[in-house]
């Protein structure tokens, strides 16, 4: 499941790689690259893509108004090369239908149920596998802990998939990268499916992982570039609930489907799911990244009028290796010197491994405790999906509510405002697990544990949500990379939490074991209120957070 994806969602961001903005009434030019003689060192961020969302960065040095302005003659500047040569910057034009922005209505709902539906086919694959593990285990005569690595290796490609394919989708554009991601992954789907042994399964499982994060990385981007601002509410909410409804479904599918055809059936339907939308992304879904449109445009203009026209990325674009070097290097540094990245990511973290230690959990409580089988047990995760909906239902609400208190706030309302959200819904969580451990016990009702994955999938979208805007509003400039920390963390723990959940439910009981988790839940509960009551001032402290000084960058960088 994602990221975030993501960049939503694990998840999908772009390169952070710190583009300098300029006062363009003080530049001058200079072959084809620009110098300016007053810049400013904190990267700009597009006003166009709303906060809850993450963002692309653009080449050192490139206007935006290239890409947030409409432009009477399609054309933002001229210039002269250094060889002589002069040159036009296209745009797009007021009513563009090559404007992602412009598209019907239609269009836009297309292309955002599809990325959306990727997210939720990716989220499934990740979860229908642990319907038979046992299974598994016992063909290969492995132990449950080894058959459970096929869902561990997997899940590190979510984590180890966005720090190559975000700084790749801004080079080549997202369409190439979500056919090219997705074709290798279906691919790869067939080895595990007809796999003689388990390094095989493994091998091939991992490649997937790394593979299918692609989708969950640029989706959130997707999003950005077809839906304005005011438009993009409902859409956001179809897909926060995608990569959540995925994992909850999975186990209901792959229990009656394992029951019926054995384990190797669970990547049968992997295949089928993702060769259908890998066909609806290739085939219906066009490029939507702007100055990947922008680029093509220019060429084609190039082409037929034999005058030269280019666009930002071509005047200011750094060595693909200068910025792939500082896509990796940035987010650790976030990561680990960071007092708001590090506990929300160690915050997001939990999260995910509880996610993925009830896929574990479940069995152990329903096929175990209750003697259930694998379909029947697989229901039980309904109620975690039911909370999910009801959650993405409400996330228009909470957007309301933000929006008056932009306005409470002048347009600029502090980044702990998004907090609000994580203050209320982070009880959710370790309630519903405390309802969970205590009404486990084999003799009491099997609604018990069923019902209270409601609180538990309610809680998750708001606080992942939440997490992710107060993330891009405190490291504006920097959020890219920020999430990308929070993605890495977040899967790497999430992958290992099923290796040990059966241990600790066999050594703990079925109470306490869950119990741990709702309390490890519950500590967590402080952690909006410490930044909600001092986040300012750390804030304040910090080398990379935003700070005020930057509305003069961005105002400077869009005004001329």
């Amino acid at each position: 499941m994602a990221a975030e994806g993501i960049v939503m969602p694990g998840q999908h961001a772009s390169t952070t790689f710190e583009p300098i903005s300029i006062d363009r009434t003080n530049t001058r030019q200079s072959g084809l690259g620009r110098s300016a003689t007053r810049e400013s060192k904190k990267e700009v961020r597009d006003p166009n893509l709303d906060i809850n969302l993450p963002y692309r960065t653009l080449s050192r040095n490139a206007n935006l108004r290239e890409y947030t302005h409409d432009e009477p003659d399609g054309v933002t500047e001229t210039g002269v090369s250094a060889d002589g040569t002069p040159y036009s910057v296209v745009a797009f034009t007021p009513d563009d239908k090559d404007n992602p922005k412009n598209w019907s209505k239609a269009m836009k709902w297309w292309c955002t149920m599809c990325v959306a539906l990727t997210c939720f086919v990716v989220a499934f694959n990740s979860s229908v596998i642990t319907s038979d593990i046992e299974g598994l285990a016992k063909e290969f005569n492995v132990s449950e802990e080894v058959a459970l690595l096929s869902i561990t290796v997997f899940v590190i490609g979510f984590g180890v998939g966005p720090m190559i394919f975000a700084p790749l989708s801004e080079i080549y554009g997202r369409r190439v990268i979500y056919g090219s991601t997705l074709l290798i992954a279906v691919i790869f789907i067939i080895p595990c499916a007809v796999s003689k042994n388990i390094a095989t399964l493994m091998v091939f499982r991992a490649l997937d992982g790394i593979a299918f994060s692609a989708p969950m990385t640029l989706v959130g981007g997707t999003l950005a570039d077809c839906w304005k601002n005011e438009e993009r509410g409902v859409p956001m909410a179809a897909f926060s609930a995608a990569p959540f409804i995925g994992p909850a479904i999975g186990p209901l599918v792959g229990g009656y489907l394992a029951d019926a055809k054995g384990w190797r059936w669970l990547y049968w339907i992997q295949l089928i799911l993702s060769g259908t939308v890998w066909v609806l992304i290739t085939f219906t879904v066009p490029e939507t990244y702007a100055p990947t449109i922008l680029k093509r445009r220019a060429e084609k203009l190039s082409k037929s009028s034999g005058k030269r026209y280019v666009t930002e990325q071509d005047l200011d674009m750094r060595p693909f290796s200068d910025r792939l070097l500082n896509f990796l290097i940035r987010p650790f540094q976030l990561l680990f010197g960071e007092l708001i990245v590090l506990l929300i990511s160690v915050y997001m973290s939990v999260l995910y491994g509880l996610l993925y230690m009830f896929f574990v959990a479940y069995p152990v409580v329903y096929q175990q405790g209750k003697g259930w089988d694998a379909g029947k047990t697989g229901l039980m995760f309904i109620p975690l999906a039911v909370g999910v909906l009801c959650s993405a239902a409400c996330a228009p609400l909470v957007n309301k509510h933000y929006l008056t208190l932009v306005k409470k706030h002048n347009g600029k309302p502090p980044a702990e405002t998004r907090l609000i959200p994580m203050m209320v819904s982070c009880w959710f969580v370790p309630i519903g697990l405390f309802i969970f451990a205590w009404t486990s016990y084999p003799h009491v009702s099997w609604a018990g544990p069923a019902f209270a994955g409601v609180p538990v999938g309610f809680g998750f979208i708001f606080l992942y949500n939440a997490a992710n805007n107060y993330i891009v509003d405190s490291y504006q400039h920097q959020a890219a990379s920020a999430l990308a920390a929070k993605t890495c963390i977040r899967s790497f723990w999430g992958a290992s939490t099923v290796l040990f959940t059966n241990q600790m439910y066999a050594r703990l009981g079925y109470q306490w074991a869950s119990s741990l988790l709702a309390f490890l839940a519950l500590a967590c509960c402080g952690i909006p209120f410490l930044f909600y009551f001092y986040g300012a001032e750390i804030r304040a402290r910090s080398k990379y957070a935003y700070s005020g000084d930057d509305e003069e960058t961005l105002e400077t960088k869009v005004g001329n």
